[in-house]
């Protein structure tokens, strides 16, 4: 009996010796898939660190051109203007194309976007300088208001970029004697030698005249004395 009992807790003692091995195979198994899982994904971080990322350059929304190099246009806060080149740039990651206008007066060259051309417009045609040289013989139209006010409105005529606007300034503040001349405050002098100055400078253009004839054919309009100085140059 004593031999039994023996052999009964030697088996006992081997079989939990067995779970015991099987047991630790079972977590080194674990504990090395685990390492290989790590080292797949350190190797897999590495491989995505070492791509160069390829970024791709929008292009600005595409509209067509509608003027070309050598066109004169008007650009209404500035006047008259002549396109010297359609050029390209990246700005951060967008391509632009965009128009050269050189504004010779102010010795000034803008950048227009091409989907901002809007805000350019074409010279006026004869016609319409014809137009607007009528404007000028007609009688002013003053209004009775605060010069601020009346200023403010002038302002606007003249950066709307509209000929006809632009001949109405001219009219309004237009003072064609000397005694009169006496009566003008500097600000109306400003603004009427801003808004003379844009339509004498389209009227030379679209006329094909020299300076000095557009000017006379805007000052007889004007009824105004030729000797007396308009322009600072």
């Amino acid at each position: 009996m004593a031999k039994k009992k023996i052999k009964a807790s030697k088996k006992i003692k081997a079989s939990k010796k067995i779970k015991i091995l099987k047991k630790n195979k079972k977590k080194n198994i674990s504990e090395s898939d685990n390492k290989s899982n790590v080292q797949d994904k350190s190797k897999f971080y590495k491989a995505n660190e070492q791509k160069i990322e390829i970024k791709k350059i929008k292009k600005q929304p595409s509209e067509k051109k509608i003027f070309n190099v050598k066109d004169y246009v008007v650009y209404p806060k500035h006047g008259i203007g002549k396109i010297q080149s359609v050029e390209k740039a990246k700005i951060g990651n967008i391509e632009i194309t965009f128009y050269k206008v050189l504004i010779e007066k102010e010795k000034l060259v803008l950048s227009i976007p091409l989907n901002q051309q809007s805000y350019l417009r074409p010279i006026s045609s004869t016609h319409q300088i014809n137009k607007a040289i009528s404007i000028l013989k007609t009688k002013p139209k003053i209004k009775r208001t605060m010069w601020s006010r009346r200023a403010q409105e002038y302002e606007q005529k003249i950066n709307s970029g509209k000929i006809y606007e632009l001949a109405e300034v001219v009219r309004d503040l237009n003072k064609n004697t000397t005694d009169m001349m006496a009566d003008q405050s500097y600000s109306e002098r400003q603004l009427f030698e801003k808004a003379y100055e844009r339509l004498l400078g389209e009227a030379e253009v679209t006329l094909n005249l020299s300076k000095d004839n557009t000017q006379k054919k805007l000052d007889k309009a004007l009824g105004r004395n030729r000797e007396e100085p308009i322009m600072q140059e």
